[in-house]
Formats: C-alpha cells, structure tokens, sequence
C-alpha cells in the first residue's frame, strides 16, 4: 500500500515509526540484510535486499551486508563475490558496512563461554540423531539429555577440547539449557556450536573446527553491529524467542526482530537447494541460466533492475504467505521496456519475399522510429531492396477466415515500407516454400499520404542489408504452477518444461545490431523484449528472450484491485 506522497506503507515501516516516537534505539534505524553464501540470489532475496536497503533510506538509516557464513560445507568465495554484484546491481549500495559472521567468531566462542559459566550451556555427547529423539514432538515433551547436568567446569574444558580440535566430526556439541518440555521446539536445549572438521572456511580456513548455529550467531551479530530491526522471513517467528533468550541471558544490547511472510511465486521454485540440484545435474546452464529465478539469471534474460526494485514495491510485505502470480513480475519488467527498450526489425524464421516490380540494383534508406514511447531516441535508417526476407509465420498459403497476413493475392504493408501483393510462390523439391513473390505498389510508402488502410503491418529486413543473429527463446522451466507438487516416487524435475529453451541461429536481422554490447535490450518488434548474451562476439551476435509481447492485464488488474 502507499500512502498520498507515494510512499510505501506496511506493518513493518508503522512498527519503526512508533519506535521512532517512543524513542526506541535513540531514534536510530539500522537494518541488515544477511545472505548465507551458499548459492546464488534469487528473486525472493530481492524482496528481503529491497525491504531492508529501502526502509534504512526512507528513515535516514543504514543498511549493513553481512554474509552469514557459519557454514564451511556449504559456502564458497565464489557465492560471496555473486551476491555482492546482484546487490549492486539492483542499484543498492552498504558503504563500508561490510561484515561477516565469521568476524565475530572470537567473540561469539566468549559469549558462549559465558553461558557455560552461568550454567545456561553444556556439552552433549548425544549424536544428531539421538538428539532430534530426545527433543519429543508437538505432543509430547522432549526429555533430558544425560549430559545436561555435567558441572561448569567439565563443560568449560570439554568446550575449549571442542575447539581445539580434539574430537571426531559430530560426536560433541554445546547445546543451551533452557526447557526440554516448551511448547516451542526450538527452546529444547537448542544446539549452538557443532564440530565441523573435513573442509575449510572461505576466510578462516581450518583456524576454527567448531561452527555456531545459525540460531545461536543471529542474534549476536545483529547486537554486535547495533543493528535496530532485524527483519526476518515468517518462518523465524518460532525462533524470536529464542533470538530473545540468548541476548537476555547474556545481557547484551537488544535488536527487534520483525518476520515477514517471504516470496512465493508461480512456476517457480525458490529454493536454493532445489536450485543447485538443477545447477548440479547440468538441466540449466549455470546460475545465471536465463530460465533461472536467480538475479544473476534475471540480469543475463534482460530484467531490468528497476522493474525488479517496482515489481518488490508493489507486492509489499505481509504476515502471511501468498502467491504471486509470475506474470505480475513479467508486467513490470515490460513496462519499463516499453519506455526503454529501442525497436529493431528481426525475422527469427526468415523466408525470401522477391519484389518482381522493384529495380534490381535498387536500395532505398527509410525512416524508422526508435521507440514510439521516448522521442529523444530519434529515428534510424534501414535499408530497402528487391529481396527482403520476411517471417514464414506472417505468411500463408491457405489461409483461414481471420488471417489478415500475407497471402496468395492479398495484400499487406510493409512496416515504415509499401503495400506488397503475393502473386507467387516458390517451392523446392519437397515441397517447402522458398520463396515468396510480390509486386509493390509505389504510391504507397508514405502512410500519411496513402489513403489504403492495412488490416496487416508485417516486419522485414533487407537482404542487401542484414546480418545472421542467433536467438534464444527461453520460455518457463517448469510447466506447473507449482513445481513442487509432484507425484510419490518422482522429484520435482518431472514438472520440467520439455521446452523451456529453442536455439534459432541464422536469424536476419538490421545491420544497426552489428554494434549491440551484452546487456544492450531491445524490442524486436512484433517478437518480444530480447536482450544481447554474454556469449556474443563480434562475429556471432547471441540474443536472449526477456519477455513475450503479451501482458496477462486481466491477473494483473486483478492483483492490483485487490491491492486496493
């Protein structure tokens, strides 16, 4: 929702509104987001790097980057430089407030040493396993672990053995001590540091062998850096007192966690280890693959970032989960393409049309406009021959009652062109078409003279004058609209769209295209927003479908109806 100056209104800005008044924090507002560099972004990070980024803004506060890596299994440098680019990619800047989790390890291991002092900690000799059937269910009331009462000063030497590596892999943990029959599970003797040995830190390489939780290292980062709002995904509702507990015990400076309901969307899954599956077993080209829901797969299909940034505005943020439909995040992205993108003339599936009546040697240089929506673009030229080629699906044989293409003795305009009137066509030997022969009425180039209304306008390149492009039309990866609902016995790689990704080479397209630079977009007109691949070199130009020309407007005005 925004309020009459446009700005963005939800229970989380009126929560730090009332802090604001209160007094609360001094009137600060310092907000963080904290990635796990463990896969590459996607589009549900969007919506926590906006909230968090745009709330520090709008209240005249700061917004800190800090990756949580407390996990050495998982994580790798490679992650961390991926999500520093999409952050500033979508146009958001954390200054010198870059941290780490690993940071405050030191710290944290003192903090911890603190709670054994006070008797709120132990070390556990129960294996995962054993300690997930001693933790009970939502029933039923989890039981005491037989190392729960061991005296402070063997969990102190036990804990420091921890660290300095004395132990197999999983075969001790610290766990707090708080209640083995609450209501919430995670208050159940949660675990705060696990023995993690095989495999080194990005940035500590093998110094530490113990790892804290997440659990346990959320609420002391955030007390460390002096964050104010610690804006969370709904499913840590259940942890908040926990994030409490820990701070209280230890009586350290005390942040607000605030849960909000995160991102889901139609055929799509945003789950980052659904995603590195997909990465792993090669059925996408990478993160960045262009049917990914990543941010760097977004950029490479030609999101822009501002429709990302509108799309994250105008959804908000609630306390319960929903759905949003695909299309709203595809309706954003080709509004601001519209505005942007300039026009080119591209024949993805090129079929030769042969002007009996033109001058052979004959070219001409016409008017086209660069976007009909910014008149700052101006205009280009485009070369005009006999030969031109035309696409085969803007021309038929027989065609049916309400075809208004090109056909046996009908007529259409050319765009920024003439009238054209097939009177020809030629086949090979199997009986393909091959070309396609017209006559052209010369009255006709100027359609604010000509008097001739077309019920068709098909796009053209010319022969003369074109170059070979290879085009890639991405469509959906998945087929169902929710890709996780699969039968028993199979995965979620059965709702996988056979036919998600169609490489066209040889496509023509205006000379002017020779010049376009990876990421340059575009509307090839009557085709779709595009924009220029990575893989491209100056000999072989690659273009990526972004979005169709084609806007759902009824889910759309739906959508914001109810918004309303």
């Amino acid at each position: 929702m925004d309020d009459k100056s446009g700005r963005s209104v939800d229970f989380i800005r009126e929560i730090i509104e009332e802090d604001i008044k209160s007094g609360r924090f001094g009137g600060r507002v310092h907000t963080r987001f904290p990635p796990e560099p463990n896969g590459y972004l996607h589009i549900g990070h969007a919506k926590a790097i906006c909230l968090n980024f745009d709330i520090a803004k709008e209240f005249g506060g700061k917004c800190n980057l800090r990756f949580d890596d407390t996990n050495p299994a998982k994580e790798e440098e490679e992650y961390v430089e991926a999500i520093k680019q999409d952050i500033k990619w979508l146009g958001y800047d954390w200054e010198d407030r870059l941290y780490f989790a690993s940071d405050y390890f030191e710290k944290m291991y003192e903090y911890a040493i603190d709670l054994i002092k006070k008797g709120k900690a132990y070390v556990c000799d129960l294996s995962p396993e054993e300690i997930r059937q001693y933790r009970g269910t939502l029933t039923e009331p989890g039981k005491d672990s037989p190392y729960r009462n061991r005296s402070v000063e063997e969990n102190l030497d036990l804990f420091e053995r921890m660290r300095k590596g004395e132990f197999p892999e999983g075969s001790r943990t610290l766990r707090a001590k708080i209640d083995m029959s609450s209501p919430n599970l995670n208050l159940r003797d949660p675990v705060m540091y696990r023995i993690i040995k095989r495999v080194p830190h990005h940035r500590t390489g093998f110094k530490w062998c113990i790892y804290p939780t997440y659990d346990w290292a959320h609420g002391l980062e955030d007390s460390i850096e002096g964050i104010t709002h610690s804006l969370c995904s709904l499913e840590y509702e259940n942890h908040r007192p926990l994030y409490d507990w820990f701070l209280d015990q230890l009586g350290i400076y005390h942040p607000r966690q605030i849960e909000f309901a995160r991102l889901n969307m139609t055929y799509t899954v945003l789950s980052k280890r659904y995603l590195l599956e997909l990465v792993k077993r090669k059925i996408v080209n990478g993160w960045d693959d262009p049917r990914m829901p990543t941010l760097a797969g977004m950029r490479r299909a030609g999101y822009p970032p501002q429709a990302i940034r509108e799309f994250c505005r105008r959804i908000g943020v609630a306390k319960t989960d929903s759905v949003i439909d695909i299309e709203l995040l595809e309706h954003f992205v080709r509004e601001h393409l519209n505005k942007t993108a300039q026009r080119r003339m591209v024949v993805v599936n090129p079929v030769k049309l042969v002007i009996e009546n033109y001058p052979e040697e004959k070219v001409e240089e016409l008017e086209a406009i660069n976007n009909p929506e910014n008149p700052n673009d101006g205009t280009r030229k485009i070369s005009f021959s006999k030969v031109l080629y035309i696409d085969r699906d803007d021309f038929m044989e027989n065609p049916p009652e309400k075809f208004y293409r090109l056909a046996p003795g009908r007529e259409v305009r050319l765009r920024y062109a003439y009238f054209v009137k097939c009177t020809k066509v030629v086949k090979d030997e199997k009986g393909d078409i091959v070309e396609i022969r017209c006559t052209y009425d010369p009255s006709s180039r100027s359609i604010k003279t000509d008097k001739k209304r077309a019920k068709a306008i098909i796009h053209w390149v010319s022969a003369k004058n074109c170059i070979d492009i290879e085009v890639r039309l991405y469509d959906r990866l998945f087929i169902k609209k929710d890709p996780l609902d699969f039968p028993e016995g199979t995965d979620f790689t059965v709702n996988l769209n056979p036919n998600s990704l169609k490489i066209v080479k040889n496509c023509k397209a205006e000379s002017c295209l020779v010049d376009a630079k990876p990421g340059d977009r575009f509307q090839f007109e009557r085709v779709g927003y595009f924009v220029c691949d990575p893989d491209s070199t100056a000999e072989h130009l690659v273009f990526n479908k972004t979005v169709s020309l084609k806007d759902e407007w009824q889910k759309i005005k739906k959508f914001f109806t109810f918004q309303t």
